[in-house]
């Protein structure tokens, strides 16, 4: 029997992100990739290394984003009910769960600096430093199109008609939540 009268939903969003968000789930998933081959080729120094990894800084973070995520939906929600104060709010507080991962990532990052960690020190930590701060380049861009979602929601540039915009951002944040979630267990957990 044909579905003529039943509409598919479109992706939320401008078309263009999701063409960018394919790209980037393509990047990530060629290094998740690479990273999972070459600890099957080098288990005991992964385990080893892996070990001096903060995994509650780590958690936290998964935690973070996953709240930042949750905002960003009410966020959504908000403005299709022409709720912009809400809306403002809820990227507002995305904002400072991403602030919050920032702040974290950034202690991660100078504890392991601090102790002689660098990209060559051995490949576990090449791994682990690229992946991380490749990541924590794509919480920052998120942060920034947040942000500019958040002015123009402020200023009356979205309501329930034309919300495409926040859609658009939330789309993109919420796969950088996603890789997170992908990257913590493999890095952090995984043996």
């Amino acid at each position: 029997m044909p579905m003529d009268t039943e509409r598919t939903k479109p992706l939320p969003g401008d078309f263009a992100i999701w063409i960018f968000i394919f790209a980037e789930l393509m990047v990530f998933g060629v290094l998740f990739i690479a990273y999972a081959v070459t600890r099957s080729l080098h288990r005991e120094e992964f385990a080893y290394y892996q070990q001096f990894l903060d995994r509650e800084t780590g958690a936290l973070n998964t935690l973070l984003l996953i709240t930042s995520s949750y905002f960003v939906v009410k966020a959504v929600l908000a403005i299709k009910q022409d709720k912009v104060q809400q809306c403002v709010n809820g990227l507002g507080l995305a904002l400072l769960c991403g602030c919050g991962f920032l702040v974290a990532k950034t202690l991660e990052f100078s504890d392991k600096f601090s102790a002689g960690i660098r990209l060559s020190t051995n490949t576990f930590y090449m791994f682990y430093l690229s992946l991380t701060f490749f990541h924590f380049m794509h919480v920052i861009l998120g942060m920034v199109i947040l942000a500019a979602i958040l002015f123009k929601a402020r200023a009356g540039a979205y309501n329930h008609r034309e919300h495409t915009g926040v859609e658009t951002g939330a789309s993109y944040w919420h796969m950088v939540d996603l890789v997170w979630i992908i990257l913590f267990p493999l890095v952090y957990i995984i043996r």
